[in-house]
This record gives structure tokens, C-alpha cells and sequence, in this order.
């Protein structure tokens, strides 16, 4: 990122633009992580993209315009992680100014969703014991491994080129942003999704952690808690641009629809960009209104 240019502060490409911004973005090929990859490389930065399908990366990378990098990796490793590191190191001397912990799974859609059971009685206590009890201790592991342990390590390991990037890019701090979610703050249970809403309130905590660990090393750490948007998570898959579809989810809300590229975009160029270097521990709710319709402790 070239220095900060203070000829007229106030216009949007200087406040939300990313020129020569380095960026990292795990779980960068599909769903929210591709929305944000292409709004960084859309405004002129370099994206790293990981996750574990080189396919999926690489035809993100050859699809969409911009720099757009894939680096297979899985962030549930220690090896995997520390290799990515040294390899982006290698490539990124002068360091990068942005990590985006987008990698996520939910792994109870099957077992505890309460749709799956339209009879359950919530004044039997038998009953309900015995539905909540379909989710697996293995689906757990995995989902708090990957949705919050993953996102720990990785942040981490990253912060030394997190701080170079600072360093070297007068006016600039850089920064880690976690998507998390609504999930994370409701009070209901993610329809029966116990751990995946579980793991999002710890990502949230986190957030907080690290923002308060990191600050005296010039980074901040944000994230970004939206509703529903398409992905392979909540639609079910994607098509051969690695994009997802939605149809009637999102009518019952204020917004009247589901999250679009354009709202992720604007909400992660504002906590990016420079025009948000003001915002650390921060939690944007992109979410259509969702937290107004039912009980939260946002």
C-alpha cells in the first residue's frame, strides 16, 4: 500500500480503496470469503486466497479480475499454517496489511437442526433430551477446531507480518478481521446448530482478546458478524464460478432479502480501508435487520 494521500481525505477512493494492499483470505475461494476477495482485488490489492481444495482456489483465481493468489492450505494444521507463513514471508518481505479469518464449517446441519423434526414437544423433557443428544461429540471437535482454535493459530502466526506491514506503510496500522456470526450473538440456537453458535461466540470473544493483546503491536483486529448470505454452508453448494444462490430465504426480514457481494464489500473495505482505522475490537452486523426480530445480546 503506498502512503497515505492527504491531498482530499474525504473522497471514497482514498477512504475505502486498498491500492497495493497485501492481503491474506482463508477459505478466499467461495461464499462470503470469495465476495471479500473480490472486492479487495477489485480496489487494487493482492489476495492471497487459501483453503484445502487447490481446484476451488484456482478457479477462483483464474475467473475473477484482479491479483488474486491460491495458496493450498489447512489452517487446522500447525505445519500447514507455519508453512503459508514462510512461503507469503518469501513473497511479502516488506509484510502484509490484512488477514481475514473467513474459513468456517457447520457440521450439525443433519442431526440437531429442529426443522428436521416439526413434532418435537418442547415441554417434553424426554423428547427434546433426545433430539439434542443427535449431535455428535466429533461434530463439535471439528467446528470449534475450525472456528475458532483455527482461527487463533492462524492469527498468530500471521501477527509478525501483520506488524511489518504497519511498519512500513506510513499513516496505516493493518489488521485481522474474523468473520463470525449473528449465530454468535443470538439467543436462539442457530436452528439447533449448538456448536457452530457456540464456536461464533468465541470467535467473538476472541476478537476482543486479541484486539486488546495486539494494540501496542500497531494491529487491530475487527470482525464481522453477518446473517444470512449465500455460500456452500447455506446453500448447499456452488456453481462453476464457485457462487452460491438463495431463493425466499431472507423475505421475513427488514431488509426484505439476503446478504449480496455488495454488502460484504462495503462492509469489509470500511474496517479495511482508511477510512476505518479508527475501528479496533469492533463487530459489524451485516445482517438485513435479523438481530431486530429476535432476542440477541447485540
Amino acid at each position: 500500500m503506498s502512503d497515505v494521500d492527504s491531498s482530499n481525505p474525504l473522497l471514497a477512493q482514498h477512504l475505502f480503496t486498498t491500492p497495493s494492499f497485501k492481503a491474506v483470505v482463508t477459505g478466499g475461494g467461495t461464499g462470503i470469503g470469495l465476495m471479500i476477495t473480490q472486492a479487495l482485488a477489485a480496489n487494487g490489492a493482492t489476495v492471497y486466497i487459501t483453503g484445502r481444495r487447490s481446484s476451488v482456489l484456482e478457479t477462483t483465481a483464474s475467473t475473477y479480475e484482479g491479483k488474486i493468489i491460491p495458496m493450498t492450505a489447512d489452517h487446522r494444521s500447525q505445519d500447514s499454517i507455519q508453512a503459508l507463513v514462510k512461503e507469503i514471508s518469501q513473497k511479502e518481505p516488506n509484510g502484509i496489511h490484512l488477514l481475514v479469518n473467513n474459513a468456517g464449517v457447520a457440521e450439525e446441519q443433519s442431526t440437531t437442526a429442529f426443522s428436521t423434526d416439526k413434532d418435537l414437544d418442547f415441554t417434553n423433557a424426554e423428547a427434546v433430551s433426545e433430539h439434542l443428544k443427535k449431535s455428535r461429540p466429533e461434530d463439535w471437535q471439528k467446528t470449534m477446531e475450525t472456528n475458532v482454535a483455527a482461527v487463533y493459530f492462524t492469527a498468530v502466526n500471521f501477527i509478525p507480518l501483520l506488524a511489518k506491514g504497519t511498519a512500513n506503510t506510513r499513516g496505516y496500522s493493518s489488521s485481522i478481521v474474523n468473520i463470525c456470526s449473528i449465530s454468535g450473538v443470538m439467543k436462539t440456537s442457530s436452528s439447533g446448530q449448538f456448536a457452530y453458535a457456540a464456536s461464533k461466540a468465541a470467535a467473538l470473544q476472541l476478537t476482543r482478546n486479541l484486539a486488546t493483546t495486539l494494540k501496542e503491536c500497531k494491529i487491530r483486529v475487527n470482525a464481522i458478524a453477518p446473517g444470512v448470505f449465500p455460500s456452500e454452508m447455506t446453500a448447499g453448494g456452488s456453481d462453476e464460478r464457485n457462487k452460491s444462490e438463495l431463493k425466499g430465504m431472507g423475505d421475513s426480514l427488514p431488509a426484505g432479502r439476503t446478504g449480496r457481494d455488495e454488502d460484504m464489500a462495503a462492509a469489509i473495505l470500511y474496517l479495511v480501508g482508511r477510512g476505518g482505522l479508527l475501528l479496533n475490537g469492533q463487530v459489524l452486523y451485516p445482517d438485513g435487520g435479523n438481530l431486530l426480530t429476535q432476542p440477541s445480546v447485540a
